[in-house]
């Protein structure tokens, strides 16, 4: 299983993948995000291992948020 993303095409869609992914965390915390801290820096690098949180625990929600960041 992959989870290197690959490099933004541009600043609007590294932005776009920021976001959903930061919108992710907050609303799989409890469920995948226990452990993490309160409000974790989410960054380009953190990704990768949001996204193996969010296919491990998220249940079907969370296959769906990470395709919608992957895309």
């Amino acid at each position: 299983m992959n989870t290197t993303l690959p490099p933004p095409v541009d600043e609007a869609a590294r932005q776009r993948r920021l976001e959903l992914a930061r919108r992710a965390f907050h609303d799989f915390k409890a469920q995948c995000f226990w452990s993490w801290v309160d409000e974790p820096v989410i960054t380009e690098e953190t990704i990768p291992a949001l996204i193996r949180e969010l296919r491990h625990y998220g249940g079907a929600k969370g296959y769906q948020a990470v395709a919608e960041i992957c895309r």
